[in-house]
Order: structure tokens, then sequence, then C-alpha cells
């Protein structure tokens, strides 16, 4: 995650499960805050409100979408394996189906930090034992302290003990580590590495209860920016990491030897020999950087540590690896590079269990051309690099890139050498060789899980395969989302990769909203009676912050800022698609036409106002500032102020009701200030506020329940004392939550929308969990006809990307007869044996060389003259060539 996507006082947000079966997820009981080293039994949880359906919920696939700063595995028990994310949860592995289980999702609203973890371990003496360090934030963006959750069951319920500090899982240094560490003699010993100053800790009863250790001698002092007045960069990064010496331990006691990594330049290593009594600095260590982390080798007595001079995980211009000899205490340095070659910092580190002598680190912050993996297998003192440069600009490289399974990865670039696309990797800090496999290693990456199950070919002289590791782990944060009636299902606003236009929930969308490609996209909207006219804002280095797409957000082109636009703000499309009115950040509210290249300052509404439209009067829009609403009659280029004393604090989100001109549902507010829902039937000029509904953050609306015409509406909210997603048929009369204590994903107050085609369907926005959504038993869509077989066609293919031993292709399918369509499907052959990967707006089959494409859900009517277009990702070997011959229904088609 960038730095950037934060929750401020848990209001404000910047920035998988599989199809089928809900796996299980974690109960989190809570213990009382106690001071530390006392403890106390957990209390009895909460009783909340009946659903009433039952729901089951699931992820959107996207597969990945933030950064995954550490993997740990099970030293005992062979393919457990677990992953923390900055603001995502954690999640344990699943080696049958190669897929991540979520961990964290019973976080709830009140807890939302929680989501955050800073460190991980798994108990290597009882492997169903698992720990999780959570927090968020150091300061007071999170106003909550930090906890320890630990699990007996692997992750599937959790006690938890709060702290008396706060924890920082997506603070600066946050892929430093693991700072949560198992004593692997006397597993009832537990050490965590705190941050701000607050020193080193320590659990002798499994985690119930912590006790500083008062004896140890240094809390750190590295800043990443002393300056920084929101106590962010300038939060001390503190203790980052311990590791046991297991050699000088036997099974029920303590372990003797315990190295402790600090952030400190000149001090960052320490020392216990007696269980943690005492502590010294390590003597002769290098100073003048950070030591990330501390891997040790007990079979041959090597400490190593990679160094950077920053703590990551964007920065970093300079570092070093040393090996220490636990024997003799001597220090080699053992980079794989001098210093003044160096423009990264170390960090990624581990060694090959099976093979003493074995060990591997990152460059993480080689952000340009590429990050950088090293190798040796003689404890340092020679090394290998993933890829070099032949001549430059070109390089080699020892792996090959397999990205099908999540084509976004590429983000659809082009670039020019000696870059690539995909890259090998950015924010490298964690990687992982698995201790009972040395073919199969995993790293984490800025947006993903890579790892490779060939990894000995590096030494072989062969080229090994990286492929993502990452189905069922969804950290993406939801800024908007969209339901149009129709095209996609689903269009969504993420943080850091965009977002998606999503024909398939269960399968990963084959790119990001390109041209341009925003870093956040934080506002969406669609022209109601117009679903094809779609408009985002968004966050971008350079360049435009606004783009226009008129086929619903398959293809954009980018707009014109307004002079002084530094954010994408909030945008709404009138329900015509004819006009446009935008919020940006930096400057006021401006209307324009639909070509977005001319715009008009807007009159008589404040510079930061929230802005939406109706969804039924073309020429009406509507603003929210500081507890005052304005409407605008004229498209947009006046505003006049309607209803007050609406929040006129914390955030607030309103929406129009689709079908019904100046029907308009308010939501937010503040705890210590005015909160709740409101209504408004007379286009704003005055608010009704919903009875029983005691807070809401967000409101959306879906397709009326059976014998009803008022749409369902959807909200994240608080309802008889209880938090939830909720949901209402009879127009806020009544509520029921549709949710419960399993399924509640911390923060969930950025977006929500029903579906206008599937009753009870809903979509529910997360912060850092991706987008869920949920569907009543019973429902979920429903099958489609099969296609119907029908000829006169016409078909355009061309292969739009091109790699070694892969490609992107988009297919054109044109109906050019004179009957509808109800169904089709597109059947070819590949005359050089190509393999379909994955597939978007169609279903594939392949059997050998005969492909043939089906119709997804939405697309099957083809009307005479109209078209269907889809595409995929595929693998070749020796060529490549375009299909020549094309049918539908068994007849041909004309190819162009």
């Amino acid at each position: 995650m960038r730095a950037g996507r934060q929750l401020l006082a848990g209001l404000a947000l910047t920035a998988g499960l599989l199809t089928g079966a809900v796996p299980p997820t974690a109960a989190v009981a809570a213990e009382p805050a106690e001071p530390a080293g006392t403890r106390a039994a957990p209390p009895a949880e909460p009783a909340g409100t009946r659903a009433a359906d039952t729901y089951s919920w699931k992820n959107v696939r996207i597969d990945g979408g933030g950064f995954v700063p550490g993997i740990v595995f099970n030293r005992t028990e062979k393919n457990l394996a677990y992953a923390r994310t900055d603001i995502g949860g954690a999640y344990r592995w699943e080696p049958s189906t190669k897929t991540w289980t979520p961990l964290l999702d019973a976080v709830d609203w009140d807890h939302w930090g929680h989501t955050g973890v800073i460190g991980l371990a798994s108990d290597s003496v009882d492997p169903d034992r698992v720990y999780a360090a959570v927090g968020t934030y150091t300061n007071d963006w999170d106003p909550g302290n930090g906890a320890v959750l630990r699990s007996a069951d692997r992750g599937a319920t959790w006690q938890r003990t709060d702290l008396p500090f706060k924890l920082g899982g997506n603070m600066p240094g946050r892929g430093m580590g693991e700072r949560l560490a198992i004593d692997p003699h006397r597993n009832s010993v537990l050490y965590l590495g705190a941050p701000s100053g607050k020193g080193l800790w320590r659990s002798t009863d499994s985690g119930a209860t912590w006790s500083q250790v008062t004896a140890f001698p240094n809390p750190g002092n590295h800043q990443e920016n002393p300056s920084d007045t929101s106590g962010y960069g300038s939060d001390n990064q503190g203790i980052v990491w311990v590791t046991f010496d297991e050699s000088t331990g036997t099974a029920g006691a303590a372990t003797r030897t315990v190295y402790v990594g600090v952030a400190d330049k000149e001090n960052a290593v320490y020392r216990s020999t007696d269980a943690g009594a005492t502590w010294t600095r390590l003597p002769g260590q290098p100073t003048g950087y950070l030591a990330h982390k501390g891997v040790l080798d007990t079979e041959s007595g090597h400490l190593y540590l990679a160094y950077s001079d920053k703590g990551g995980p964007y920065d970093g211009g300079k570092g070093r690896v040393w090996r220490y000899a636990t024997a003799t205490g001597t220090w080699t340095d053992i980079s794989p590079v001098a210093e003044a070659d160096t423009f990264y910092g170390f960090s990624g580190l581990t060694i090959d269990r099976q093979r003493p002598g074995t060990v591997m680190v990152s460059g993480y912050s080689a952000w340009w051309p590429d990050t950088q993996i090293f190798r040796s297998t003689d404890s340092g003192g020679t090394w290998t690099k993933a890829w070099d440069y032949t001549s430059y600009p070109s390089r080699t490289n020892r792996y090959t890139m397999d990205v099908s399974s999540v084509p976004w990865l590429t983000w659809g670039a082009n670039p020019s050498p000696p870059e690539q696309s995909p890259k090998l990797g950015w924010m490298t800090e964690a990687m992982e060789i698995d201790p009972f496999d040395s073919d199969r290693m995993m790293y984490g990456t800025g947006a993903t899980v890579y790892g490779t199950e060939n990894l000995g070919q590096w030494d072989a002289g062969g080229t090994f395969t990286i492929k993502p590791m990452v189905r069922g782990l969804e950290e993406t944060a939801v800024n908007d989302l969209v339901s149009p009636a129709s095209g996609a299902p689903l269009l969504s606003a993420l943080g850091d990769i965009g977002g998606f236009r999503h024909t398939d929930l269960t399968k990963v969308p084959s790119m990001m909203f390109t041209s341009p490609n925003f870093t956040s996209t934080t506002s969406l909207d669609h022209a109601e009676t117009d679903p094809n006219r779609v408009v985002r804002a968004g966050s971008v280095d350079s360049g435009p912050r606004i783009a226009f797409s008129s086929d619903n957000g398959a293809t954009w082109s980018p707009g014109v800022d307004p002079s002084g636009v530094t954010g994408g703000g909030t945008v709404a499309a009138a329900a015509d698609g004819s006009r446009y009115v935008w919020s940006p950040d930096g400057t006021g509210v401006h209307s324009g036409t639909a070509a977005g290249s001319a715009w008009t300052a807007s009159t008589g509404i404040p510079a930061g106002a929230v802005v939406e439209s109706d969804r039924v009067d073309p020429r009406t829009f509507y603003g929210f500032k500081s507890g005052t609403f304005y409407v605008s009659r004229d498209g947009g280029l006046s505003f006049t102020a309607k209803a007050t004393g609406l929040p006129a604090k914390g955030n607030v989100r309103f929406k129009a009701v689709p079908g019904a001109a100046g029907d308009i549902w308010l939501a937010g507010g503040a705890r210590d200030a005015t909160y709740g829902l409101w209504h408004s039937t007379d286009a704003g000029a005055s608010f009704t506020r919903v009875g029983g509904v005691e807070q809401a953050d967000t409101i959306g609306f879906g397709k009326a329940a059976p014998g009803a015409t008022y749409p369902a509406l959807y909200s994240s909210a608080k309802v008889g004392g209880v938090r939830g997603i909720f949901r209402s048929t009879d127009a806020g009369a009544s509520w029921v939550r549709i949710n419960d204590d399993a399924h509640q994903w911390g923060w969930t107050g950025a977006a929500i929308t029903g579906d206008p085609r599937i009753y009870g369907r809903v979509y529910v926005s997360t912060n850092g969990r991706g987008i869920v959504y949920g569907d009543t038993a019973g429902t979920g869509g429903g099958t489609e006809p099969p296609p119907q077989p029908s000829g006169a066609c016409a078909v355009t293919y061309r292969i739009t990307n091109q790699w070694q031993g892969g490609f992107q292709a988009d297919v054109t399918l044109k109906n050019t007869g004179t009957a509808a369509w109800n169904g089709w499907a597109l059947s070819w052959d590949f005359a050089g044996g190509q393999t379909v990967g994955q597939m978007w707006n169609a279903t594939p089959a392949q059997s050998g060389r005969s492909v043939t494409a089906r119709n997804a859900g939405w697309n099957g009517a083809v009307v005479p003259g109209a078209s269907a277009s889809f595409g995929f990702t595929g693998s070749w070997s020796g060529t490549n060539p375009a299909p020549t011959a094309f049918t539908v229904g068994g007849a041909p088609c004309s190819v162009a």
C-alpha cells in the first residue's frame, strides 16, 4: 500500500474468498484492557442482530492489489504458511488448492485498525498455534491501541490481548521484521518489538499477557521524516525483528541466545545470552545502516543481515549485506555488489534450510528498471543475479514471468528497455524459501505474491518460472462502486491500482482502467439512462485526473483538468451523459460537456463539496458540504443552498434513487456530532431523518424485493445498537442485518451498492479486503439460456500484446444476419497449438487445438448489426498464428 492509503481517525479513507463455499473465518474474542502483565478471562461476545436471510459472501476476484510485507513458513509442518498485509489482514496458505484463506474477516468496525498486521508468528512446537500483532497506525489516525491476537486453530478463531500502545501495520518500516517471534524451545515465550519508543515486550503465557523487557537498552530512534507533524513519518520505527539461536536451547527450556534488530543506524543489533535477562550491543557491527532483517542459519552458525539506509518500503538509496559468525564474533561484508553501485537498500532475506549456505536477498527499493534478487550457494562468498545486462539496455533473465492468471500485473505497459513488463517486482521485502522444499519460494511485492516451484533451475543454469501465488488474497482499498443496469455488472474505483470493469465476478479482470492509469481512483459514475457513458476521477503523478468512456468502461479517453487541480475529488454524470460536474481537489466545482475538454466554474457551491447527479433529470445535480445541501437545475453551472442542519462533521455520502426524480438518501456524520441517515423526496429542499438508524456511512440501491416497487436499500450502518451491513425492502421503514459477526471486514464506510439486476445482491467496499459481495440463499443470478446456433457473422481477431511464451488477443463478433441472437458460441482452431488462459466477457472451452467461446450472461443478446467483444490471454511456443476460420453454431463467419 502507498502511504496515502490511510484511514484517518477511522473516518476518512484514501486507501478472498474463492467462489463456492465460504471457508471458515475467524471469530475474535476480546479480552478487556488490563495493565500489562495481568491476565483476565475473555468476556462473552456481544449479541448481534439476526440476519433476515442467510447470506453467502465472496470476493469479487482481483487477486492481490496491495503490499504483502511478510510471509512466514512453519518450521516443523510442511505446507503451513501465512502471509500478512499492511491493511488487509492475514491469510493462511491452502496447499491443496494453492490459495489463501482470509483469517481476520471478523475484525469489527470499532477495531478496524486491527486489519493492519505488523508481525506474524507460526508456532513450530504446536503448529496449530499462530499469533498476529495488529494495529494500523501509531499516530492519531487510528484511535485505538494495538493488540496481539492468538489462535489455537490456525486462525479459525482468535483471542485478543489489547496492548497499552499502538502498532503500525501501515507505517513506515512495516516491511522489516518479523517483529513477533516465538521461542522455538519454550513456545509459551514470545517477544514483540514495539514502535514509538515503547521498547521490547515479552509474554511468558502464550501471548495472553505482555510485559516490557525493561532490561532492553535501546527502543530505537530512526524516523522516516522527523519534521512530519502528522506523526506518520516522524514515528520512531522502534524494535524491528527478533531471531532466536535455536542451537542454544533444549525442549521446554527458554532459548539462551536471542538477537534483536533495532531501528538505530549506529546500534542496530543486540544480543542476549541468558534468555533475555540481560542485553548487549553486538560488538564490531557495521554502522550507518538499518538492519531490515536478521536470519540465522544454525547449521553454519551464520547470522545474515540485510541493511538499508532507510526504513522502507518505498525509500532506500544504499544498502549492504553482512554475515556474522556466532561462534567467533567475526563480521564479513558479503554484499552482492559494491556499495558505490547500490542505489537501493537490501531487505528481503531468506536461507535454504535444506541446503546450508544458500542465501538470497532482494534489493527491495530498486524501482527502476526493476527489483533485483541475488542468490549465493556459498554463504555469500559469491552471488548471481536474477537478471543482468548483456549490452545495455538489453538484459537477460534467469526467470520467465507467467502472469496469465492475473494479467493486469502488466499494468498495460509497453516499456522501453531495460524495463520489462511485467516487472520482477517492487517493494520486495518479504521473501521466503520453503523450509521443506528448496524449489519453492514466495515473495511479496507492492501488488501481489509471486512464487516459483522450480527455483533449483537458478543454480542448474536453466530458467525458473515465476507466477502469481495470490489467489484468495484480496488486498484492495475500495473508494467507489457502480453497478449499472446494463453492461458489466460492476465497475470499481480502487486505491493504488485504479479500478476495474468486472464482467465476471468470479474471474480476474484482464486489465485495470488505463488511458490514463490512475494511481488511485477516487470517484466513479455512469449516466443512468446510458450506462455506456462512464466517468472517473483520481490521482496521478502527472497528466489529467479525469477520464471518460463511451463503452461502459471498456476503453477510456483522458479529459482536461481545470487550472489548479491536484487530485480526483468527486465526479457526477448527468442522467443522459450530456454533462458532467466535477469537484476536484485543489480548485472549485466545475461543469463540463460530455467531451470533458472545456470546464466552467460552478457558482453558489463551495470548493470541496461532494457532488452527485439526479438519476432522472439530466439538468439536475446535487452537492453537499459542511451540513448544507446544494442543488443545481442548469447542469451544474450554478447551485443554490437548500437544506441545512445535516451532518457538519465527518464524512457524508449521498445518492439519488434511479427512476425517481428528486429522491435522495444521505448518510454520514461523526460519533461526537450529528450522525445518521436522511431522506429527501423534494430534490434536497428538505430532509427527514430516518428513525432507528443511529449511524450510517454509506447508502446504495439494488433491485426491488419480489412484490415491491421501491429499490432495496443497503447501508453500512449501526441499527439497534449493532454495527453491520443492513438492507431495507420497504423504503427505510425497517432494516435487517445481512452480514454476521464472522464477516465484518473492519471498516466498510466508503461505498456500497446493490445490483439492479439481481435482488439481494450487494457489493461492499472494504479498506484492504477488496470488494466483497453477498447473495441471499437461492439467488446469485440464476442461469443463462444456452447459446442458440446462428450464422451470418463476421469476426475480427487481433493480437494486442505478445511476449515470450504468452500473448493477449481481442475478438469482436458481429451479427451480420437479419435475426437477433439469444446467446452465441464462437469456435475456431489454433494452428500453432496455442492454449487459452484467462478469458473475459466470454467463457472458454478448449479440447486440443479446438476452442469455443460462449457468451457471458449479460452479452448473449446481439441484434442484427450489433457486435459482442471478448478477450483472452494465452500461451504459445514456436509460432502464434491467428486463426483463419471461425464458426457460430457450425456456420462459417467472414474474417476481417
